[in-house]
């Protein structure tokens, strides 16, 4: 068996086609969309990630205001940026690029951003929000692992869902996320950890599998049902080399699969300007 490969790129191309309208309609009533973002320190794969950033909103028609503060910045004027830019009509969505130096508290900094602005979907009004099943931002890798599964027609309602990892940016939203009551949710969740003695006896059972431990290899084709289908959504990086959580090899037994490079990454860049056009069009309206 081989599996049938469920790249990500198609389905960000959906959504930021969605997005683009959005934003045409929203510039054609004097309104230009607009994501700031902040980062701190030097850290040369924290730039990188900006720039990804800045050049996908300028190709969305969407502005974005940055601000560089230097490694050595306190929690006041880290503080400080985030009220003003919470302050400014003109900017729609904030996101504070992680990680920031060590001395800093990053959880203290998110829980000021305005919660309408949180873009990536992690503040804790938004988690709060996720959890009664209210609307709100949601956090953009378990949303964009939820639009890939019904991009690519894979049936959620009804099945055996396992998340191998707990994490607060995404085993424990998307856990939140896809069991709620919606056709392309509604699945019988199990969120399972590396931490549990024979881990192995959960995801052997899945029939959606997702990989979410931030461990690379921990998935190896024993580790699946046959026909299963198998999201790699936990990555490490080696220098600038992606190692995946999900081993290739298990393209062999799984029914559908993403792929290495290419699967839940390019989802997530498209959820999070989702969450600005969407922020954009709640401020103005």
């Amino acid at each position: 068996m081989t599996a049938r490969m469920l790249p990500g790129r198609p389905v960000a191309e959906r959504v930021l086609a969605d997005v683009t309208a959005r934003a045409d309609a929203l510039r054609a009533e004097g309104v230009v969309p607009s994501l700031a973002t902040v980062l701190v320190g030097d850290d040369d794969a924290s730039a990188g990630y900006i720039r990804i950033k800045q050049k996908q909103a300028a190709e969305l028609g969407i502005d974005s205001p940055h601000t560089h503060l230097p490694a050595d910045t306190t929690q006041d004027q880290l503080v400080s940026v985030i009220r003003g830019y919470n302050a400014d009509p003109a900017v729609h969505g904030l996101l504070i690029q992680y990680p920031i130096p060590g001395h800093l508290d990053y959880d203290a900094a998110l829980a000021e951003l305005d919660p309408d602005m949180d873009v990536d979907g992690m503040h804790p009004m938004n988690m709060g929000r996720l959890a009664v099943g209210l609307p709100g931002p949601l956090p953009c890798t378990p949303a964009g692992i939820e639009e890939l599964l019904a991009f690519h027609e894979i049936p959620v309602s009804g099945r055996e869902v396992v998340i191998l990892g707990r994490g607060a940016t995404l085993g424990r939203p998307l856990a939140m996320l896809l069991a709620q009551k919606r056709p392309t949710a509604n699945a019988a969740v199990t969120v399972v950890h590396t931490g549990v003695p024979d881990w192995a006896r959960y995801t052997r059972r899945a029939e959606i599998l997702i990989a979410a431990a931030g461990v690379p290899g921990i998935i190896q084709p024993e580790h699946v049902k046959p026909g299963a289908t198998v999201i790699g959504g936990g990555v490490r990086y080696s220098g600038k080399k992606l190692l995946p959580d999900v081993d290739e090899s298990c393209e062999q037994v799984a029914g559908a699969i993403t792929p290495r490079v290419g699967g839940v990454g390019p989802t997530t860049v498209a959820m999070l300007f989702r969450n600005v056009i969407a922020a954009a069009e709640k401020a103005t309206a």
